[in-house]
């Protein structure tokens, strides 16, 4: 279940393996020159909004997103380990292909991979480690922790974009369904 709070969660910019539609999964790649500026379109379509503390993956196209942001928010960083991207074992690096389809659908791991499953489970439990923490709080991470979010607030389906915030609003009462905005 996810804790049921407002928070803001932020994809990390662009980076090479991205525009390549490379998995990248826990191999730590850069932002690229355009992964920086959409971090700074972010940064000012969040200027004046409140957020607390900023939670991110340890990975440094996160990190580096969570800094550029955090120029205009002034907000507590904290990093989070859970946060991390799925690790895609002896496929990371290489270009998305069926097998992806098939480890999401349950069907395979690769070879030192995490499992979906595993992953999922993780995710969820980093994303409310991260919601415990002094908010509203923002998450900076990676567009398969996300994959958790949607499942649990009916949020952005299919791959959200690189550094476009999006709030999430928990429901508010009976029969109510959480809130979903796209801020730009």
């Amino acid at each position: 279940m996810l804790t049921e709070t407002t928070f803001y969660y932020l994809r990390h910019g662009e980076t090479d393996w991205n525009k390549e539609r490379r998995m990248q999964g826990a191999t730590d790649v850069p932002l690229n020159a355009t992964g920086v500026a959409q971090a700074h379109r972010a940064k000012e379509a969040l200027r004046g909004r409140r957020v607390e503390t900023i939670c991110y993956s340890p990975l440094s196209r996160a990190h580096d997103t969570a800094l550029i942001v955090n120029e205009a928010l002034d907000a507590r960083l904290v990093a989070v380990e859970g946060l991390r991207e799925c690790g895609f074992g002896v496929w990371e690096g290489e270009v998305r292909a069926d097998w992806y389809r098939d480890w999401r659908h349950r069907a395979i791991t690769p070879e030192g991979a995490e499992s979906y499953v595993s992953f999922m489970a993780r995710a969820l439990a980093a994303v409310n480690e991260a919601l415990l923490n002094k908010g509203p709080v923002m998450i900076v991470a990676h567009g398969g922790v996300y994959w958790t979010v949607r499942e649990h607030t009916a949020g952005a389906e299919g791959t959200i974009p690189n550094a476009v915030p999006i709030r999430h609003d928990p429901p508010n009462g009976p029969g109510s369904a959480w809130k979903t905005t796209w801020i730009e």
